[in-house]
């Protein structure tokens, strides 16, 4: 629960002289347990007095429910509507048999107007409300955007652990092999075993450094190798093939095997190289899957600045690299991202995990407003005595209509439970009151494009 209905700020009741007045401007409802009075995002809804029962106020934050308030006899609710001019933050609903007066936004304007103690009362709680329950949004953004970053991060980290995980089992399964395959080839001569790792080496290089082939070509070696494993008596050519031919061993050089190897070694030695080098293969991939976990690792403690000075000289191109590090789960589904650096700007002394919230903002409204598809641009520049961060889309844009209103706190464009409607404006608080800079953007269908300008020089402590 985000409030306390105790506090008499937050939730004042208006005394019955004062409900007795204002139910000959308004019209008594009746509620059943669990009937609903208005819901979130609702347009025009009315201003409230409860006269009986209880009516429960609930958020959707992140998919999930938040209990803001429960009201009793007395206690009121909708003056936030007249306060913002836009739809109902929340949702209010009975649990509990109710009466509940429902006076219209025009008449209880009326009323503010001409009685001076009904308006103290409701003007007090309208401030003290939208502080505070502002307040508590913010930090239920925050957690949402931390839950939806940890999502993100366990797709992002499940595929290299995956891997790796996957590939440690089989290096098991192929050790277990290599030592019978080994002992099988204690018959060869010490000229044939020098022989053997040489091609082994040789192998060895050619899979780590060479260019893999293109599917085509790999295919019809694979068949060539397979043709000329059978023609030898080498039992399941066709699974040796694959390794074999992405060490570059083609039925070349299989043919200066038979030169120097016995025809009744040579499938042993066969499946010993074959073994040893998928061997090798899986040590690289645990390597590569270990080192994008690090990667990620290193990425997360970059982005939140973990044991660092809040307030320090940051590279703003690393926080945004960073960034698009975290969101990658989003953007790898069909947005191609451009950056357009101006890398000979300065280092500026900012609030590096703060602003890290503002590109996370930005980057992930722009991904919002495209769909999963099309191109995110990021271009950085110095302009006069700021560096400006450009993040522009090519999505469907923000309608004219309501462009004015974009940072205003509780406004959003997203569907009920997608969105606090606190995004732009946490954006726009750290920009322009934390960091001293400002923040704006142009719109249109195609085209959507937010400049962030920060002052190079450092912020006061």
């Amino acid at each position: 629960m985000l409030h306390d209905p105790n506090q008499n700020a937050l939730f004042p009741k208006l005394p019955d002289e004062a409900l007795q007045q204002m139910k000959q401007h308004g019209t008594e409802i009746q509620l059943d347990a669990g009937d609903v009075l208005f819901s979130e995002g609702e347009e025009n809804y009315s201003f409230h007095v409860v006269l009986e029962g209880e009516i429960e106020i609930v958020k959707l934050v992140g998919g999930e429910k938040r209990l803001l308030a429960i009201h009793r006899r007395g206690e009121f609710m909708g003056e936030l509507s007249m306060l913002t001019g836009s739809g109902s933050i929340a949702s209010a609903r009975a649990i509990a048999p109710s009466r509940v007066l429902r006076i219209e936004m025009d008449t209880f304007k009326h009323i503010i107007a001409e009685c001076s103690p009904i308006a103290d009362v409701v003007l007090s709680a309208m401030a003290g409300r939208t502080q505070d329950v502002e307040v508590q949004l913010r930090q239920q953004e925050k957690l949402a955007a931390l839950g939806k970053m940890s999502a993100g991060l366990a797709h992002e980290l499940n595929n290299p652990a995956s891997a790796g995980q996957r590939a440690a089992g089989q290096l098991r399964e192929n050790f277990q092999n290599l030592q019978s395959l080994a002992l099988q080839l204690n018959s060869l001569s010490p000229a044939q075993l020098n022989f053997i790792v040489d091609v082994h080496k040789d192998a060895i290089a050619h899979a780590t450094t060479s260019c893999p082939l293109d599917p085509l070509t790999q295919s019809d070696k694979e068949e060539e190798v397979t043709d000329w494993l059978e023609a030898h008596d080498v039992s399941n050519g066709w699974k040796l093939a694959p390794t074999l031919v992405n060490a570059g061993i083609d039925t070349k050089k299989l043919d200066t095997l038979t030169d120097n190897i016995t025809q009744e070694s040579l499938s042993n030695v066969l499946l010993w190289l074959e073994a040893t080098l998928a061997s090798s293969g899986l040590l690289n991939e645990i390597e590569q899957s270990t080192a994008r976990i690090s990667d990620l690792v290193k990425a997360v403690k970059a982005y939140s600045y973990m044991d660092q000075a809040p307030l320090q000289e940051v590279d703003v191109h690393q926080g945004i690299e960073n960034t698009l590090t975290i969101l990658n789960h989003k953007l790898k589904k069909g947005i191609v991202v451009k950056r357009d650096y101006d890398k000979s700007i300065p280092r500026i002394c900012v609030y590096g995990s703060e602003l890290n919230q503002v590109w996370t903002n930005l980057i992930d409204n722009a991904i919002d407003a495209m769909d999963g598809k099309g191109q995110l641009t990021i271009r950085t520049s110095r302009d006069n005595n700021c560096i400006l961060v450009e993040i522009a889309d090519n999505g469907l844009g923000i309608p004219p209509a309501i462009q004015s209103r974009i940072f205003e706190p509780f406004f959003t464009t997203k569907g009920v439970g997608k969105g606090t409607g606190l995004g732009l404006e946490i954006a726009y608080r750290i920009v322009v009151k934390r960091h001293k800079g400002d923040i704006h953007f142009e719109s249109k269908p195609g085209d959507t494009c937010f400049r962030v300008y920060l002052p190079i020089e450092c912020l006061d402590n």
